[in-house]
């Protein structure tokens, strides 16, 4: 039987950005400690600013326009709905790709890579680098939620990746990805590593060969960021504790108020971004709030972070032991990356063929530093193809 692909194209209703805007401007912020800073959490006054531009200025008919430039298409698979872009390259040679993104991520991230990646010519670039770029969004994400049953977890998610590049024909394809997105393409290389021409990843796990001697072989600089990840783990990992638990709970403020939502997002893309303290320089106002309005008008963040409870939870859907991948995998190492992971500690999970470590960007690659990704990308897939 044919699978159903539906033409998608995204345009909300002028009645919900009238709403959004009434909820602004009826928003009541928190007290906040003097000289407090982002130590509690999201600074009042950055948020305040924010949710001004966001009510006054913010044009999302713009954003809209940016997401309609590339082709985006809907269908069903295993019972939930998938929303991913799909925008094959002029060039006869092109090699399909499929990028997932992850936590409080989206599609968002990619708009000003997908170009570059699919019509290198037309970007200064190589026409012998093109793919063919598929973009989902993960099921619970954006356009392609919320979930509709439970233990939708990264399994699963891999699986519909997988099934989209059988639907459109790929049976060889690399795959790239970071955040969720990196677990979900590794579990793809595990569930078809025949499929799977080439793994490249911006974020990576790992574990030491021995865990009685964790330090083992690393070099002073890796030890030094393996004490900077304790750090992190320490103060900055709360969020994965309560959406891993009880996400249901934490859902019904961020789903009932913009605020909160974007303070919730906003949190993240200042502490796991190279932005030296100064995200609003880094990212800019309407970069931020494009991928905000993606959970806001889908209504999405319950299910996007439920994959957390899915995923890592108590009540975890069963999923096989890790088994090493062996399709050959490539890691872009920005040094401000969240998960600094060794490459002997990857090496037990991986068959690490290229290792590259960037000047300058952190955990959102795509949106930090679009033309460093898309250069190690097409680095990594060249030797490959």
């Amino acid at each position: 039987m044919t699978q159903s692909i539906e033409p998608f194209r995204c345009d909300v209703p002028q009645s919900m950005l009238d709403d959004l805007k009434a909820r602004l401007q009826r928003t009541r912020l928190p007290d906040q400690l003097t000289d407090a800073g982002w130590d509690y959490g999201t600074e009042r006054g950055f948020l305040d600013r924010l949710c001004a531009y966001w009510r006054d200025e913010f044009d999302w008919r713009s954003a809209e326009a940016r997401f309609n430039r590339f082709a985006q298409y809907t269908t069903q698979i295993d019972g939930e709905n998938v929303h991913f872009y799909h925008v094959r390259s002029p060039e006869p040679d092109a090699v399909p790709l499929i990028i997932t993104h992850g936590f409080p991520g989206s599609v968002a991230e990619f708009l000003d890579i997908i170009g570059p990646l699919s019509d290198p010519a037309a970007h200064g670039g190589d026409r012998r680098d093109a793919f063919h770029v598929v973009a989902p969004s993960i099921p619970g994400y954006g356009f392609s939620g919320p979930t509709r049953t439970k233990g939708f977890g990264l399994m699963r998610a891999a699986a519909v990746n997988s099934r989209i590049m059988e639907i459109l024909g790929y049976d060889r394809y690399f795959a790239q990805g970071g955040d969720f997105g990196s677990a979900i393409s590794s579990r793809m290389a595990m569930l078809h590593p025949d499929r799977m021409i080439g793994l490249h990843l911006n974020f990576i796990l790992g574990q030491p060969a021995d865990p009685d001697k964790p330090l083992a072989g690393l070099t002073e600089k890796e030890t030094a960021a393996l004490q900077w990840k304790r750090h992190y783990d320490e103060r900055e990992s709360g969020y994965q504790s309560i959406q891993s638990t009880k996400p249901q709970t934490l859902a019904y403020g961020l789903t009932d108020s913009p605020a909160g939502l974007a303070a919730w997002i906003i949190e993240k893309f200042r502490t796991w971004t190279d932005c030296d303290g100064d995200v609003e320089a880094l990212l800019g106002m309407d970069r931020m709030l494009e991928n905000i309005m993606l959970y806001w008008v889908t209504g999405t963040i319950n299910s996007a972070m439920r994959l957390y409870y899915e995923s890592i939870g108590p009540d975890r859907a069963a999923t096989p032991e890790w088994q090493k991948i062996e399709v050959p995998t490539g890691h872009a190492r920005f040094p401000a990356e969240i998960r600094p992971t060794p490459r002997l500690w990857a090496e037990q999970m991986y068959n690490i063929v290229y290792w590259n470590e960037l000047a300058k960007g952190g955990h959102f690659a795509a949106l930090e530093q679009p033309a460093l990704l898309v250069d190690d990308v097409r680095k990594f897939c060249r030797a490959l193809r």
